[in-house]
């Protein structure tokens, strides 16, 4: 077979970056994240990747090719693991596969570029804005649970996990959420935050066009 279907815990770490192994992932289902790490050990996620995304794609053409973060399963996750090298052969034998590759690569380079700004020049608080806008997007409550109106934005992270997302203490992001939740732009509990109010939270997000 040239594919496998796995099923990934939350949590679990799919890919360690310095890995030199080609690979290529399939999202079928969940939220998987791709995340870097600095020496002091704080984290800074650089891209989520929901159903429909590729992962991967990068190391069936790169030479000499070292993974440069690590993935990890936010949420449980189905991959189909595409083998890579029959990947590879398809590639060169059609054109229409190696242009869908290219336009993937293509996507993949702008969004990095424009991450670059997104993560050195926002303020903790459009970078909050901008990780709970990724995290929201696709998980839309049918029902109004909890007394909130139906299709509320719903994101389940922790505040730690938030502010590994963004690269910054818990206690700063801890700081973000209160004034958001004063303004009435989000509302939080255990576990989970639900954005009252989108078009706020873009707002402070939108200056970062390739977002």
């Amino acid at each position: 077979m040239d594919a496998a279907r796995v099923q990934i815990p939350a949590g679990a770490v799919t890919h360690w970056a310095g890995d030199p192994a080609p690979h290529l992932d399939l999202v079928i289902s969940g939220v998987v994240r791709v995340f870097v790490t600095a020496p002091d050990g704080r984290q800074m996620t650089i891209r989520y990747c929901r159903d429909g995304a590729l992962i991967g794609a990068m190391s069936l053409f790169a030479p000499a090719f070292a993974m440069p973060a690590n993935t990890q399963a936010l949420t449980d996750a189905h991959l189909l693991k595409l083998r890579p090298h029959a990947a590879q052969r398809v590639t060169a034998r059609d054109p229409r596969v190696a242009r869908a590759f290219l336009g993937e690569l293509a996507e993949r380079a702008l969004r990095f570029v424009y991450e670059i700004p997104g993560s050195t020049f926002a303020t903790v608080r459009q970078r909050v804005a901008r990780h709970l806008l990724d995290l929201a997007s696709g998980h839309v409550r049918d029902h109004g649970a909890d007394g909130g109106p139906a299709h509320e934005l719903v994101v389940t992270v922790n505040q730690r996990q938030l502010a590994e997302a963004v690269g910054t203490a818990r206690e700063v992001v801890v700081r973000v959420l209160r004034e958001l939740r004063e303004e009435g732009i989000v509302r939080t509990g255990r576990d989970r935050m639900v954005i009252v109010d989108p078009a706020r939270l873009i707002h402070d997000h939108e200056w970062n066009s390739g977002s």
